[in-house]
């Protein structure tokens, strides 16, 4: 699988080709690139590493920044200033993006800093990037999950130079950057140095190593040299004060003369900084190649644990591609939080909760079990610090700006793995700190008036009590899980009786109808409000333009009234974003399992391609990937219900390698899948050789493993149509 992955996908303007039949009927209205990157990453690990544009996507790309349609080109090709630090993966317009300590090889004046260079000759990996600047420079990356290698190729010249920018942060657009609050660097002997900024609230230590000892070592600021300086400190930095600032090496280089600089990285100071260097790449010279391998060898444990049958490359190439961008996000950093006096299990860049819970933190958990756990623990850790669980966590203090977007998104994750009984979580623990951030921000309108605006949170928090209350019955306080169970059943407060919609309000990314069909604890409740399981199907249908025209999609720079008549059309945002993206699966509920799969096959086939524009919006975190990989597999979890829906697959046989288990997920009658082409049913399946009418796995019988079998044919059967998949029963009224 390792072989197949192509970092590049999702990098540039989506590019895929006309849609056609229900795929065609789909509204696009966010951001039509995948803002994805092709630096070095490490699975789950701190730090990236990939060239810097200052533009979008992620400080890599060639855009500027854009919320709606096609994003405007700033630069016409691929260029870079230098190579940078922790990117996002795939996230939307947060401006924020890190791009910390650029380090740029030269042998211009170090006047020429910051210039762009035309790059080419980029070759890209899981766990290492490589590129050609126009001066003739070769740059290669790899990390470890707490360090970086750089390797750079120089030319003959008799003046070559690799400078460090302490200064940068952030990207080169309208209030993009990000100045550090207080810096200090010092030289600390013959290529090493070390320094700590502080960003956001954020103390990032380095400690730095150069081969290149014979050349001369000096602090700059303000593009002047500072010979025999050994120490820079800066107290307090506005953006009016800023002057870049850093460290150089230079002296003359021999064609074909090869630079190693190698960077520990730590929240915790220098000295935490040069043992997570030592960790990641041991002692002396010369560690790229082995670093590199390592980190190889990481992924290709990760990218194993699936395995596809298909005769297509493309297709190959699509899925291998889909689950590296999975695992990137979030960071597991432990023993890395800055704020908090204990060691332990500490993450950041859980950028896009709303999104990650549904799809990628599910995936993590079933390949991950013992990594879920980590950020289980994490989450914990950060609810206790920050005062709440995130919504959006990102290196940065006080980060959790990201409130509006959802409510109680945790509890759910936290519930998936309380419910599969994975140990190392004091849940005794959790429940107090899930129970205590469900009471916060949109969490008190809930209480005191059964209902929260935006109307969305009103969904949250029902659902996050009705997670809780898992844990509580975990625990043992039958209080607790009677109270949670009638605030659990409010979701109904939420929905207009007369429309089968939710009431008006104001909606993130979306309109009433992507928030009106996500998957709740009582869908048999749901549906019976929408008017029963034909009605529900009728609306269903609309949504996603059974019977419609085709749509024209937003170019660049819509018009507010161009973007009003598309949210107007309340239809499907056909994974070009993510509110709505269970919403194909709630077919199952009203015993239409076929729908589900015509759906599923449109956006499978339509909306993913190989190429730099392979995507259909904003690959959030892994959140997009991950659907992806869940559909294609013909599975889909249920986040917090510790449940999989079960659907056709769009490949004859997988594999999926989990903590202690491995499922094989055979078919017969399968006919290899064509973009536009007809769409495959289940006609019934088996688990472990016993018939299995049900449409729907128990999380314990997924991480157990076994073989589930398909039997697939052109035309919908019987299967699904009378055993729905389980809804819990609502609270009486008393």
């Amino acid at each position: 699988m390792i072989s197949r992955v192509d970092p590049f996908i999702g990098t540039e303007v989506t590019d895929l080709p006309p849609p056609t039949g229900l795929a065609a009927t789909w509204w696009w209205p966010k951001p039509q690139v995948g803002n994805t990157h092709p630096g070095a990453t490490f699975p789950l690990g701190m730090v990236s590493a990939c060239a810097y544009s200052g533009a979008y996507p992620t400080g890599y790309g060639r855009y500027d920044l854009s919320t709606e349609g096609v994003p405007t080109s700033i630069h016409d090709r691929p260029v870079a200033s230098g190579f940078t630090h922790f990117q996002q993966s795939g996230t939307g317009a947060i401006r924020k993006y890190y791009n910390y300590f650029r380090v740029t090889p030269m042998i211009e004046p170090l006047d020429e800093l910051g210039r762009l260079w035309e790059i080419g000759e980029e070759t890209a990996e899981p766990g290492y990037y490589g590129a050609t600047l126009e001066n003739g420079i070769r740059a290669e990356l790899t990390v470890g999950p707490k360090s970086a290698v750089h390797r750079y190729t120089f030319p003959r010249h008799r003046s070559a130079r690799i400078v460090i920018d302490f200064s940068l942060g952030g990207l080169g657009i309208p209030y993009g950057e990000t100045i550090p609050l207080r810096a200090r660097l010092e030289s600390i002997g013959p290529g090493i140095a070390q320094g700590e900024i502080v960003v956001e609230g954020t103390p990032l230590a380095v400690y730095i190593e150069c081969d290149a000892r014979s050349w001369r070592q000096m602090l700059w600021y303000d593009r002047r040299l500072m010979p025999g300086g050994t120490r820079l400190a800066f107290d307090h930095i506005r953006p009016t004060t800023l002057r870049p600032f850093g460290l150089m090496w230079a002296g003359p280089s021999e064609p074909g003369e090869t630079v190693e600089v190698r960077i520990g990285f730590s929240l915790r100071g220098v000295e935490q900084a040069r043992a997570n260097l030592r960790a990641d790449c041991g002692d002396g010279p010369a560690k790229f190649s082995p670093r590199r391998d390592r980190t190889r060898k990481a992924w290709r444990r990760q990218l194993k644990s699936i395995a596809v049958d298909t005769p297509s490359t493309d297709r190959e190439t699509i899925f291998s591609t889909a689950l590296y961008h999975s695992l990137i996000k979030p960071c597991l950093a432990p023993d890395e939080s800055p704020f908090w006096p204990s060691d332990g299990a500490f993450a950041f860049d859980l950028s896009t909760m709303w999104d990650i819970y549904r799809t990628q933190l599910p995936l993590i958990t079933a390949l991950m079990p013992d990594r879920a756990v980590e950020l289980g623990s994490a989450l914990l850790t950060i609810c206790e610090e920050e005062g709440n669980f995130p919504i959006g966590y990102r290196m940065a203090r006080g980060s959790d700006r990201f409130s509006r977007q959802g409510s109680a998104l945790a509890q759910t994750f936290l519930a998936d793995l309380c419910q599969l009984e994975l140990p190392g979580i004091d849940w005794d623990w959790a429940l107090v700190n899930m129970h205590a951030d469900l009471r916060r921000t949109y969490g008190e309108d809930f209480l005191l008036r059964g209902v929260a605006h935006p109307i969305s949170h009103t969904l949250d928090l029902a659902y996050g009590y009705w997670c809780t209350a898992k844990v509580a019955e975990r625990v043992g306080d039958r209080a607790l899980v009677a109270q949670f169970a009638e605030l659990a059943a409010r979701w109904r407060n939420a929905f207009d009786d007369t429309t089968g919609l939710l009431h008006d309000s104001t909606f993130y990314e979306g309109s009433r109808y992507n928030y009106s069909f996500r998957i709740l604890h009582d869908m048999r409740g749901r549906i019976d409000l929408a008017g029963g399981d034909e009605r529900f199907v009728e609306k269903l249908d609309a949504f996603f333009g059974y019977g419609a025209e085709p749509v024209r999609q937003p170019g660049i720079r819509p018009g507010l009234e161009e973007l009003a008549a598309g949210y107007a059309l309340g239809r499907f945002e056909g994974l070009n974003n993510e509110p709505d993206m269970e919403a194909p699966w709630s077919y199952h509920y009203a015993g239409r399992p076929d729908r589900t799969a015509e759906v599923v096959h449109a956006a499978v086939h339509q909306q993913f391609g190989v190429g730099r524009g392979g995507l259909p919006g904003n690959d959030d975190s892994g959140g997009l990937s991950s659907w992806y990989v869940w559909a294609s597999l013909g599975l889909f979890p249920v986040a917090g219900q510790n449940l999989f829906l079960v659907n056709a697959p769009a490949f004859a046989e997988s594999e999926l390698r989990m903590g202690d288990g491995e499922l094989t997920i055979a078919t017969t009658g399968f006919t290899e899948p064509r973009p536009g082409g007809p769409p495959q049913y289940v006609q019934s399946a088996s688990l472990n050789g016993d018939r299995l009418d049900r449409t729907w796995l128990r999380g314990g019988e997924l991480h157990r493993g076994g073989r589930l079998l398909l039997e697939l044919g052109p035309e919908p059967g019987e299967w699904g149509t009378h055993d729905r998949p389980p809804s819990s029963a609502p609270v009486p009224a008393h």
